[in-house]
Order: C-alpha cells, then structure tokens, then sequence
C-alpha cells in the first residue's frame, strides 16, 4: 500500500545515473570516456580502437544480447554491478543496429504480422518510427539496468526550430525525428562536449543558445566543466570525479 509523504523527502540521488554526451566528432568523447574507471564501452563503430580502452565491440543487435547476457551473468556471479558505467558509443550507430529489432517488434503485432519488409521508418504515414523508438529504448533500458551508471554517446546535428515565430539554429543529438527528444527527455543529464584549445569541455549550461544542455544533479547543472586537458606527450588528464562523486 502506498503511504503518502507529510513532509518533504531528503535527496537520494547525486550522481547522474542516465548522462548522454554529444558533440561534434572527434571532439574526445571516446577518448575521455576510455580513461574513467570501471567503464565498459559498448563500442558500435570502433572508435575505441585507437586508444587504450575497456571496450567490447558489438555490430548488431544479436551482438548487443550477446553483451548483455555475458554482463548479467558477471554480475550475478559477483552479486552486484561489475561495470559501475557502461557507455553505449555511439547513439546513431545504435539506431541503425535498432532497425532489424524494430522490424521484429512489428511483426510481433496484429498488422506487421503478415509484412515481409526488413526497414519499418517504409511504413505509411510515418507508422514505423513508433517501433524504432521502442527497440532504442528498450536496448538502452536493458544497458542501464545492469550498471550503477549509464552513459549514451552521440553526435551534433544542426537543426532549425521556431522560437516566438522566428526561425533559429538548434544543435541536437543525431537520432531520427522525435527519438532525440525522447531520449534526452529520459535522461538525468545532457552535456554537450567541445574543445577549446588543450581542453575538453562538457557544457550543462542550458542558457546558451538553443542547444540542448541540461542536468538534474545540482553539481553540474548550469556549469561548464573542464573534463579533461591535453599533456605535452599527447596523453590526457581527465577529472571525472566533477560528475560522478564518491
């Protein structure tokens, strides 16, 4: 039975637990994330490849369960989450592995029982997107539920959005029609990565402009954090422990 609250209920979480990081390519994304602790990448494209990384690497959607599976019996095996992050690089590959998901989830109902196409965004009046959207999320869900924390990585793309009845320049992440908004709407933060100079930037400073930058946690909300800074012998220093805290 639920028991309603009569005073206000402390603050649980600190950390995001849901971050999508997206930027332009190679903007150091990758790399920064290779250097955190306890991070499994689930590289889709290879991008992992040229630096010292804890990645796997998964081409399609078969692969991905494969992933899943092998992390759920490690975990079981130690008796909480091996991975505390696991990032899924990037959010555009991911779309496309999701279309033969998606193409099986159609078939599953009433009306896609009988189609015999493999693309459903074909679908009349835009029908097939609804599916595409579900089998991102529910690859994304299946990812989140076997870490402490999640992390979605994905590239820039400009797009033109109407503020007050003028058009203006907007940066999203480079997902498919609405799946973008879907998507950072489910998440505990957005940060929109960038270099200037030696530096790698992550922004949650949602005032600027129309890009997307957002974050619940109040240790990164609004702020503009220096992730990482460039060594004299190409290496890099990264300060994770700016979002994630202890």
């Amino acid at each position: 039975m639920i028991v309603l609250p009569t005073t206000k209920i402390p603050a649980i979480s600190t950390n995001p637990q849901y971050l999508i990081l997206y930027g332009l390519p190679k903007a150091g994304k990758t790399s920064c994330l290779a250097q955190m602790d306890n991070n499994l990448i689930i590289d889709l494209e290879g991008g992992s490849t040229f630096t010292d990384a804890m990645s796997v690497q998964c081409r399609t959607i078969s692969e991905l369960g494969e992933a899943a599976q092998a992390i759920r019996a490690k975990n079981t095996e130690v008796g909480h989450n091996f991975y505390r992050h696991i990032t899924i690089d990037n959010a555009t590959r991911l779309e496309d592995i999701c279309l033969s998901y998606a193409a099986a989830l159609y078939r599953k109902t009433e009306l896609g029982k009988n189609w015999k196409g493999d693309d459903v965004t074909t679908l009349p009046r835009g029908a097939g997107y609804k599916y595409l959207r579900d089998a991102v999320k529910k690859v994304i869900d299946m990812f989140k539920d076997l870490c402490d924390e999640f992390i979605l990585v994905g590239h820039v793309k400009d797009s033109i959005t109407d503020k007050d009845g003028e058009e203006v320049s907007a940066k999203e992440i480079d997902l498919v029609g609405k799946l973008g908004k879907i998507v950072c709407g489910m998440s505990d933060a957005v940060g929109y990565v960038y270099r200037k100079g030696k530096e790698t930037h992550i922004s949650f400073n949602g005032g600027i402009g129309e890009t997307i930058m957002e974050a619940r946690a109040k240790h990164i909300a609004g702020k503009d954090i220096v992730i990482a800074t460039g060594n004299e012998d190409g290496s890099i220093t990264t300060y994770w422990d700016k979002i994630y805290k202890d």
